[in-house]
């Protein structure tokens, strides 16, 4: 990945906002817990970065802690910081990220706004789809429901990784309830299936800075080790009950 891919990824830190976020990414090689610690402290204004879920090593081997700590401590800060900077003074500075989004989506001179919030959003709701020793079954009801829209578990797990590794560039895969069906649908780089009525269940990130240090090109097998040993069912489960 470039230096100029990565910094358009980041869609403009700062360079203080790049020191931070890199003795976050330090801290978390050496000591796995101190991402989570870091992000207890709020950004100014009404947006903060979300605790991780779980210990930055605690999705090794497939995902390390030195991927969590640029991912996060990196990536996810910067735009949730871009967003606490943008909004200042705004209609939507005391918003939550999921009004906001949907507020800006399409809207030419809200691009900045949009695309930071979207990726604030996207971001705290991957690190829920994933879990430590994940896969497996899903809950019965969520399960009854992939069977009814897909045919089975696997047909699902089918479609995911084909969206997932066949979207151009950067984005996102994502299982959604639309209508009274569930569907996976792909979107790029910042777009998110709130903006069309669609309830995300879901999603897998995919773009580079997910993955590279640890599979470099290798999306695909990213991508299956995740459906195979991450995937957080229990957290679409809850998602389907409350859409």
């Amino acid at each position: 990945m470039t230096k100029q891919d990565d910094e358009r990824e980041t869609i403009g830190l700062t360079r203080r906002q790049f020191l931070g976020a890199a003795a976050v990414a330090v801290a978390s090689a050496t000591l796995p817990g101190a991402i989570a610690a870091a992000a207890d402290t709020p950004a100014a204004g009404a947006l903060a970065l979300p605790p991780l879920p779980y210990p930055a090593n605690a999705l090794e081997p497939i995902i390390s802690a030195n991927t969590i700590g640029f991912h996060y401590g990196k990536h996810h800060k910067g735009y949730v910081d871009n967003v606490v900077k943008l909004t200042a003074g705004t209609e939507f500075a005391s918003q939550p990220l999921e009004k906001i989004l949907t507020a800006t989506a399409g809207v030419a001179d809200k691009a900045a706004i949009f695309n930071n919030s979207s990726q604030a959003w996207n971001h705290a709701f991957y690190w829920n789809s994933l879990r430590p020793k994940g896969g497996g079954a899903p809950p019965d009801a969520l399960k009854k429901a992939i069977d009814a829209s897909f045919g089975s578990l696997d047909a699902c797990k089918t479609e995911l990784s084909a969206a997932a590794t066949s979207q151009f560039g950067s984005g996102w895969a994502w299982l959604v309830k639309a209508g009274d069906k569930l569907k996976v649908v792909k979107t790029s780089n910042a777009d998110n299936p709130l903006t069309q009525g669609m309830h995300p269940l879901l999603t897998l990130d995919v773009w580079e800075h997910a993955y590279y240090l640890d599979y470099q090109n290798r999306r695909a097998d990213y991508v299956a080790a995740i459906l195979a040993d991450l995937v957080n069912w229990d957290f679409a489960a809850a998602n389907l009950a409350k859409s």
